[in-house]
């Protein structure tokens, strides 16, 4: 009797186990941050989706120029540390005769100097002083895990009251991300912010997290039971990342926030699908407009059609800056 319970137990054990690796390895692959020498050592392997997907697909002649021009700046590096005491880095880059701020939420996995490579130049040549923030676990942020906005969000908002304490003209503040730093920006319009952040500008921001791991789920990896992953992903985020899905989402932000938000997103986008931008347009309460660009995929808005991306910006800057 003691050794068939002894079995029993360990079948049970051994079946709970790969249960939960599997989770573990969608967990790690998408939150938890590679070390700089695996990143190099698997830089060989790269989706479909997110190759395509990716300005340099179309456009590299122009990404790699922003990004050589943004390399170029001469830059003060900025630092603060988060609610859960990580020091997190920025780049600024203070603009002649400025007539704003605008601060740069970068996407997953990615850079300042490369998601905005090719706005950033057009920016600051039309009078923004620039902050380039790296999300933690990127750049010279400290961190080990991506948290989708979770904790994003209130990064965001440490970096708007960094900013508004050196703001000794009292310009104008808008917040511009793209992607996850969209994303997370939105979210952060749901808490107090100091009163100089007259809009926000998010370019192909999903919802929440959950939405965008399911999404990558099914249509990336083509995985069934996505439900069940989640379950075990959500687990590993509250055991070890310190946040739960549920908080990286931007709903309850968009039923809040009062600042004006002008939406872009590329209708052929594969990475964060287009119903992401629909729907926070949807629940947004504030001013709003929602510009979409039909041959568009992510991130790629601003080369496909620059000329409306941009009029579109100082649109909006015009329109509230006073």
């Amino acid at each position: 009797m003691k050794k068939r319970v002894i079995k029993v137990f360990g079948a049970i054990t051994a079946a709970f186990s790969i249960f939960m690796m599997f989770g573990w390895s969608f967990f790690a692959i998408m939150v938890r941050c590679k070390t700089r020498k695996n990143a190099v050592k698997k830089k060989w392997f790269q989706l479909s989706h997110t190759k395509i997907n990716h300005p340099r697909h179309k456009y590299e002649k122009e990404y790699e120029e922003g990004k050589a021009w943004c390399r170029d700046q001469d830059m003060q590096d900025c630092y603060i540390r988060s609610l859960d005491d990580l020091i997190l880095h920025a780049c600024y880059l203070p603009a002649e005769n400025a007539e704003r701020y605008v601060i740069l939420s970068h996407g997953y996995k990615g850079s300042g100097f490369g998601d905005f490579a090719y706005t950033a130049r057009f920016l600051h040549e039309n009078k923004c002083n620039l902050l380039f923030i790296d999300q933690r676990c990127c750049g010279q942020s400290e961190g080990k895990y991506i948290t989708f906005g979770a904790k994003e969000q209130y990064d965001v908002q440490r970096w708007t009251y960094y900013i508004a304490r050196r703001n000794k003209n009292k310009l104008p503040i808008y917040l511009y991300g793209e992607s996850m730093g969209a994303a997370a920006v939105l979210m952060a319009s749901g808490h107090r912010l100091p009163s100089k952040v007259k809009g926000l500008i998010a370019d192909c921001g999903f919802w929440s997290m959950k939405s965008q791991l399911q999404d990558i789920a099914a249509n990336w990896f083509h995985l069934n039971w996505i439900q069940l992953l989640l379950f075990r992903v959500d687990l590993f985020c509250g055991l070890l990342g310190g946040f739960r899905m549920r908080e990286a989402d931007t709903t309850r932000a968009m039923r809040v926030n009062r600042r004006p938000v002008l939406f872009f997103h590329g209708e052929k986008d594969t990475y964060v699908e287009p119903k992401n931008s629909r729907y926070n347009y949807y629940m947004c309460r504030a001013p709003k407009e929602l510009v979409v660009i039909p041959e568009a995929r992510h991130l790629c808005s601003a080369y496909e059609d620059t000329e409306r991306y941009r009029k579109k910006m100082l649109e909006f800057f015009a329109r509230y800056d006073g």
